[in-house]
């Protein structure tokens, strides 16, 4: 909301109730529609969040990023295209001049971002705002992404305001951190200051949840209070381990310490913090147990045609999945990882039937799936589930959450009444860290983090054996990503599920995965436990996905 409010893209809902925002000198807030069109895109650019809802579905790749060209008298025509096909390709996206006439649609969720990152960019901005720009994008391209933003900063000396929840994009962009919660700046700081030792008890907690400590993850009690709330003390005290009877009756100035270092709370009044604690050794796996095979998947193949020309004729074949073989066993967890493309996800799909495989064998409880008929694989279906990437586009806008988790209950007659059954819907958004009143509002309510819990409750809701999860916490800042992959960690161990965790967040496979599959190209190229494979990787590519993972330290 607060970058919203700076590219003065605010719901019709909103106002601005006081401030300025100044760019070089000039209040944007003063200045009519007319004018600030002329900023927003050409001297202020941004990218957006979800990709899925910021591109035009009815406008191809290309024709997104030659309209701002266009727009800002950069380029046209020939010269539009070109510049357009240049920008495609130097975020990373594959087959530029194909996909440059191909919808977003036809892309995938890290194809999209790049697309929208290369819009933004089109005419050099002097101030990119970029809303999680990397958050649907694996750690090679990842690391792609930032470097080209890195190396434009330099270039160009163009600003950079960056929003995430990753602290280790934290440590390799940024000069100066800025904390916040609840709607205000808790900390602030230069970014080597802050990583040494952040000064605000919800920021040490930020570090606290980060993955590969070892053991369970340290998660924040409570919820984020609502800001309809008239706050009469700090604003994270109810959640604040530390907190004492000033923090509920005293609401807390910003306090300079010094060295440009600016923290909101009543401790450092008396006190300095300390060093952040020291992060212990990333856990071990788990040893290797024998454990009952749930699923398996043998030489799986789904072949995609591509198809041109006024007729549609084939003229090729794009192989997505190409001979994978995979072993999932009861209570484990087999991560698949890869690059955006590589075919990961139709991996998941086609195992779930969700994608029918163009050829190979999925075994599931001793029964071959590829032959079934739809209405016999119904009887698989509450055992098996999937949590999609984007919970945007897998929710359904027209059904309040109550009705979006009892819709598979009631299909697959999980409950025994509608009494059981909400219940029930209580209980497992209580789980997933949100508040019973949640089930009675829509989809386009919640944020992006929020979103993906209810789909993760969704999944959970039929009681399965097997949950496919496709990049479940990407959109989840570490404090809730820690208590969503400690959840997941506790029903394992609770129900003894099994997860086929597809991510590309290395920290995560670490801490959560007992082996690994890396994919590359349709293929997996090296699998095995997935403490030997991440300690001792033996393909070049492994490596290099290693290579590019930004860490804290």
């Amino acid at each position: 909301m607060t970058v919203l409010s700076v590219m003065r893209l605010l719901p019709e809902v909103a106002r601005i109730a006081a401030g300025e925002v100044r760019l070089d000198g000039q209040d944007l807030l003063a200045l009519p529609e007319a004018a600030m069109r002329a900023v927003r895109g050409k001297r202020v650019a941004m990218i957006f969040q979800e990709p899925s809802t910021a591109l035009n579905p009815v406008l191809t790749v290309g024709r997104q990023v030659t309209e701002v060209l266009e727009r800002h008298g950069a380029a046209r025509g020939a010269a539009a295209k070109r510049r357009a096909l240049e920008l495609l390709e130097a975020v990373g996206i594959p087959e530029a001049a194909r996909r440059y006439d191909e919808y977003p649609f036809q892309l995938s969720g890290g194809l999209r971002q790049r697309a929208m990152i290369a819009a933004a960019l089109a005419v050099d901005p002097e101030v990119l705002v970029a809303d999680e720009p990397t958050t649907a994008l694996d750690v090679t391209i990842q690391a792609q992404i930032l470097d080209l933003l890195k190396r434009l900063q330099a270039e160009r000396g163009m600003a950079l305001l960056l929003i995430t929840h990753d602290l280790g994009i934290v440590a390799q962009m940024a000069t100066h951190v800025a904390v916040m919660y609840a709607g205000e700046l808790v900390e602030v700081a230069a970014r080597d200051d802050f990583l040494r030792a952040p000064q605000h008890p919800y920021s040490q907690k930020l570090f606290e949840a980060l993955p590969g400590r070892g053991g369970e993850l340290a998660v924040i009690r409570g919820q984020v209070p609502a800001l309809t709330t008239a706050f009469t003390g700090c604003r994270f005290a109810e959640r604040c381990e530390q907190s004492f009877e000033r923090c509920r009756a005293e609401i807390p100035l910003m306090q300079d310490l010094g060295k440009g270092t600016r923290v909101r709370c009543h401790l450092r009044d008396t006190e300095r913090a300390g060093p952040r604690i020291a992060r212990t050794a990333p856990a071990a796996m788990r040893e290797a147990q024998a454990s009952p095979l749930l699923l398996e998947a043998t030489d799986l193949e789904v072949h995609f045609p591509i198809r041109r020309g006024v007729f549609r004729r084939t003229v090729g074949t794009v192989k997505a999945v190409d001979g994978v073989s995979l072993a999932i066993h009861e209570g484990r967890t087999l991560a698949l990882v890869g690059e955006s493309g590589s075919g990961k996800t139709t991996v998941g799909k086609a195992i779930l039937q969700l994608v029918r495989p163009t050829g190979g064998k999925v075994r599931h409880a001793g029964e071959e799936l590829t032959r079934l008929s739809r209405g016999a694989l119904k009887r698989h279906r509450a055992q098996m589930q999937i949590i999609f990437q984007d919970p945007y586009a897998s929710l359904n806008p027209r059904l309040r959450i109550a009705d979006v988790l009892a819709e598979g209950m009631r299909s697959l007659g999980v409950g025994a009444n509608d009494a059981e059954r909400s219940r029930r819907i209580d209980s497992l958004l209580e789980q997933v860290g949100l508040p019973a009143q949640a089930k009675s509002r829509y989809p386009h309510e919640f944020s992006g983090g929020q979103r993906q819990r209810i789909a993760i409750a969704r999944a959970l809701a039929v009681e399965p054996r097997l949950i496919v999860c496709d990049e479940p916490t990407s959109a989840l800042d570490v404090s809730v990503q820690a208590q969503i992959l400690n959840l997941l960690k506790s029903l394992q161990e609770r129900l003894g599920l099994a997860y086929l965790f597809i991510t590309h967040n290395l920290a995560v496979v670490e801490h959560l995965a007992h082996e690994v599959a890396v994919m590359q190209a349709g293929r997996i190229v090296e699998q095995g436990d997935a403490w030997q494979v991440l300690r001792a990787p033996r393909h070049e590519y492994t490596r290099s996905l290693l290579a590019a993972v930004p860490r804290v330290d």
